[in-house]
């Protein structure tokens, strides 16, 4: 995690890959209509509060003669972590998707206390 010269922000930034179907014959690259995976994050030091998340797909391996649908989305954000959530329905077929994403958030500070 990277730290601004403010103590309490933070950046972390990494990429995933979500799944590769085009060996297996997995669902995304076989199937049709409207298919989902999911991908777990685990961020490298928990944020103080949920982060903000951005993502971009970084790498996506698609085949052409259909039309291309995608969704990707960032969802149960956590000070922990995430899940990067791709979707495509139809008949698009998609072999592999890679992920990038970036956090940036408030982190715990050492002068923080919690009055009940």
């Amino acid at each position: 995690m990277r730290r601004l010269s403010n103590p309490r922000t933070g950046i972390e930034q990494g990429e995933t890959e979500v799944f590769s179907d085009f060996e297996s014959g997995g669902e995304m690259w076989t199937g049709t209509g409207p298919r989902e995976r999911r991908c777990k994050v685990e961020f490298g030091e928990a944020f103080g509060a949920p982060p903000a998340v951005q993502l971009s797909i970084s790498l996506w391996d698609m085949e052409t003669s259909a039309a291309v649908r995608a969704h990707l989305i960032a969802e149960n954000v956590t000070p922990t972590g995430f899940e990067i959530v791709f979707r495509t329905w139809a008949d698009s077929r998609v072999a592999r998707i890679r992920a990038a994403w970036l956090a940036i958030g408030e982190l715990p500070f050492g002068d923080d206390w919690d009055v009940e």
